[in-house]
């Protein structure tokens, strides 16, 4: 865990510091009243030919920013729909000029899917400032204060080079990226700071690859089993590969919420927000049976569940954290807002683009 004496010395004849005081988050939201959010957005998506989806992203976003709390206090989102209506526009153009290269010159495709690699670290970096800067705890907002220059390595190099180690260098590159988001994240001046190793997402991923494999080799000798016992006829060759596919998707809904569980323990306990310390403490057994109810009553209820499922599964979440703070926090806010002031910086740098990152 990051060590915050180093960044604020006391002095050698000081009190021993206090025991961090744990403050719970809490999400207050309820299913019912997203339900109404939900499918108000849904309705007005599909009836304007998805152009309204940008100010259902914003009523989303601040429906569940404002019902997550903190120590009796609650976030708030400032997003505005037209940001993210022009950032889609540029992505969705992007993409439309690249497929109609495609068809007119192979060179030409090519030479444009190069550019647009050089192109989209730029814009995942304004989309991460654009997402801080409009995030906000007590009226006092977050930033995120990343490079350019570090961006093409997270965002380029280090895919890149997973791609070409058939993904072995994966979860280093996954470290590099949360380790370039959390050390360039802050509140108001005070930093986030990550200390988070390769070698804790390297277990991470090989547990979720071992998972995969025992699934796999238990759906072959259940297929395997089935094949034998129907002697080889159509009827058993049909019944084992719905036995594959079936157990390709239990891998799958297996393996996402201990992926999850595990990733947001691992990150969030390595993190710190100057001198106060985060705890996560999700279980992935309970996160699957989270996971797996939702998608049984999301099935028999025709989707109309999602937004029920969306809320229980963020609550789970929220509440598994803990903030470990080493002083009142609202001393700390307050703190924060008057050096932001002093400084004429509480909003950073505003780009005023998002591409839904």
């Amino acid at each position: 865990m990051h060590d915050s004496n180093n960044d604020f010395p006391v002095p050698a004849s000081a009190a021993p510091a206090a025991q961090p005081h744990p403050l719970r988050f809490e999400f207050v939201g309820s299913g019912s009243e997203y339900f109404r959010i939900w499918i108000v957005n849904a309705l007005l998506t599909i009836v304007t030919l998805g152009i309204y989806s940008p100010w259902a992203k914003v009523r989303t976003m601040q429906y569940f920013y404002r019902n997550t709390r903190l120590d009796n206090a609650s976030f708030d989102y400032h997003g505005r729909p037209t940001a993210i209506l022009k950032g889609r526009a540029i992505v969705f153009a992007l993409a439309a000029v690249f497929q109609l290269t495609g068809h007119v010159s192979i060179l030409l495709s090519l030479a444009l899917g190069l550019a647009l690699a050089l192109v989209f670290p730029l814009l995942l970096v304004r989309s991460l400032r654009f997402r801080m800067a409009n995030s906000s705890y007590r009226g006092l907002r977050f930033a995120f204060t990343g490079g350019d220059a570090e961006a093409y390595k997270v965002f380029l190099l280090w895919p890149a080079l997973a791609v070409l180690t058939l993904y072995a260098l994966a979860p280093l590159a996954h470290q590099r990226f949360k380790r370039y988001q959390h050390n360039h994240t802050r509140f108001g001046t005070a930093p986030f700071a990550i200390d988070a190793a390769a070698g804790g997402f390297y277990g991470v991923y090989l547990r979720a690859f071992g998972m995969m494999v025992a699934v796999g080799v238990l759906a072959a000798v259940v297929v395997g089993v089935l094949g034998h016992a129907l002697g080889g006829s159509a009827g058993g060759a049909a019944m084992a590969f719905l036995a594959a596919v079936a157990g390709f998707y239990v891998a799958l809904l297996s393996i996402g919420p201990f992926f999850m569980a595990r990733l947001q323990n691992l990150v969030w306990n390595h993190t710190t927000l100057a001198p106060h310390a985060f705890r996560s403490e999700v279980r992935a057994g309970r996160l699957f049976f989270i996971f797996f109810t939702n998608l049984i009553v999301t099935v028999f209820t025709l989707g109309l569940f999602m937004p029920f499922a969306k809320v229980r599964s963020t609550r789970y979440r929220v509440e598994s954290m803990t903030m470990l703070a080493a002083a009142p926090l609202d001393a700390f806010v307050a703190g924060e807002t008057q050096q932001v002031g002093a400084l004429g910086d509480a909003a950073v740098d505003w780009y005023d683009i998002d591409i839904a990152l």
